[in-house]
């Protein structure tokens, strides 16, 4: 199974690719999309429909698992995201492929055991767990590396659930 995942966002957004064979997990690539502030939004949205598409095409990936949105005190942040978000799942509608979302506190226990683990744990984690040489950077790119961990790694009851 090949996943990507994704940590949505317009002024960043996180990506990572996985693969899972018998239980083995491989990171493929990650990365990350930054868009200037001073952009039209419609520009960074295509920038980050556009980086989808272009890893769905790449990697053929099985799924497309994104983090649900933690709505805090900033209605404004939680738009953008939400926008980004929405970029992201019709990129993956038009390519035919499924998409899961997943809270940011069963991603942390999936990949460190304790949902509310901080940042720097979930990143030394998702090192260790892929195998890598260095922590994925920046931040959004081990987060979305951490949701693909967690649907690859999800049983497949709940993987059908969504």
């Amino acid at each position: 199974m090949r996943v990507v995942g994704i940590d949505p966002g317009t002024a960043a957004c996180g990506y990572g690719i996985v693969h899972e064979s018998g239980g083995r997990l491989k990171g493929l690539h990650h990365g990350w999309w930054s868009t200037p502030p001073g952009e039209r939004p419609e520009l960074r949205l295509k920038t980050i429909y556009d980086g989808v598409a272009a890893l769905i095409a790449e990697f053929d990936p099985d799924a497309v698992v994104l983090e649900e949105s933690f709505v805090g005190v900033d209605a404004r942040t939680a738009l953008s995201v939400g926008q980004a978000r929405g970029a992201v799942l019709v990129a993956a509608a038009k390519a035919g492929v499924p998409c899961t979302e997943y809270t940011p506190s069963a991603v942390k226990h999936a990949v460190a055991g304790y949902g509310r683990a901080e940042k720097a744990q979930v990143q030394r984690m998702v090192k260790a767990i892929l195998g890598l040489h260095e922590l994925p950077t920046p931040n959004h790119a081990s987060d979305a590396l951490a949701v693909a961990i967690c649907h690859a790694l999800a049983p497949p009851l709940l993987k059908l659930a969504g």
